[in-house]
């Protein structure tokens, strides 16, 4: 006779690109972007699995409040697995308030998360990297805030043996092909194609891994 694996609950967290105007009247909400998509492919690929999906991406967030909310909404969750992306709206604070965030900030707030993540619930964890398209000659400037913190999140995704899903390549290169703006208009949050990218990205750091 077959047992039935305990439900395992797998956590996406971030910003308003996880965020993707989701209920938030409604737990198991989990918007219209690439954490739907994740969670329909995967539910689809490994009912055994018994995977519960949620998300908890706040439109706005950065590591700071992240930090604010991680018990609340990651540690009391008990979860399986935490995917987690953060970071442009650190970079956007800079430009648009004056209110910058240093990578050594950004990296020992990020660290923490981490760590209080591995030590309170064991969860595997999978890093996506922030990303942006430089669709206007101000995005174009962003970079220079952001490409530090991209490498932030790869040392850290070295550090704690991560999955990492390369996000800010993956939309260089697609967008290598295409014009910017069908990926994501504003450089920043993504089209249903671009989500489609991230999704796709993600199931990609999983396969040919005992992640599951």
């Amino acid at each position: 006779m077959l047992h039935k694996e305990e439900e395992k609950v797998l956590l996406f967290q971030g910003d308003s690109i996880t965020d993707c105007g989701r209920n938030y009247g409604d737990p198991g909400s989990l918007g219209s972007g690439y954490a739907l998509m994740v969670a329909g492919k995967l539910g689809l690929k490994y009912p055994e699995k018994r995977m519960r999906f949620l998300n908890r991406g706040i439109s706005g967030n950065r590591v700071v409040d992240l930090r604010s909310r991680w018990d609340e909404d990651s540690i009391n969750l008990n979860p399986s697995w935490v995917s987690i992306l953060v970071g442009i709206n650190e970079v956007g604070w800079r430009y648009h308030r004056g209110e910058p965030t240093s990578t050594q900030a950004y990296y020992e707030g990020y660290r923490e998360l981490l760590v209080q993540t591995r030590e309170k619930t064991g969860a595997k964890i999978i890093l996506m990297e922030p990303f942006l398209l430089p669709v206007t000659e101000e995005k174009k400037h962003w970079r220079e805030d952001l490409d530090p913190k991209i490498q932030a999140v790869r040392e850290l995704a070295r550090e704690f043996n991560t999955l990492y899903v390369p996000l800010d390549g993956l939309f260089a290169a697609a967008s290598a092909q295409h014009d910017m703006t069908y990926y994501a208009p504003d450089g920043v949050h993504p089209t249903p194609a671009g989500h489609a990218l991230m999704a796709d990205g993600w199931l990609a750091a999983l396969k040919g891994k005992s992640f599951l």
